[in-house]
């Protein structure tokens, strides 16, 4: 896994087991990897693999299982959709709208550009 300078790494493995969630490689009630082998597999401290998982569990989208290790919540995707939806509607359109602004790009060139990329 490449990290990013500009966020904690907790966060971006956060935002990989979401990922894997929601792109159905962990599976709804589904057990995911233990503290240790997830961070084995992606090269950093256990410590900071349950970092991420601490946060995942406190919005609910993963639950710790005493003895048997973690699993994705019944209704993670629908969490991580609308977290997912509010952060780029409140950080990335915003700057989306300013780009488009500073180089005249109009709402038709993109709803053009979106159903080229949809077709």
């Amino acid at each position: 896994m490449q990290f990013q300078t500009d966020k904690a790494i907790y966060i971006q493995i956060a935002e990989y087991v979401m990922e894997k969630i929601l792109t159905g490689t962990w599976e709804l009630d589904g057990k995911i990897p233990s503290v240790r082998d997830l961070g084995g597999e992606i090269e950093v401290n256990p410590n900071t693999v349950m970092r991420a998982y601490d946060k995942l569990q406190q919005q609910n989208i993963i639950y710790n299982k005493r003895g048997l290790g973690f699993f994705v919540a019944a209704n993670a995707i629908s969490l991580i959709t609308n977290e997912r939806k509010q952060h780029f509607i409140e950080n990335e359109i915003p700057q989306i709208f300013r780009t488009m602004e500073l180089l005249q790009i109009s709402i038709d060139d993109i709803v053009e550009l979106y159903n080229k990329h949809t077709s």
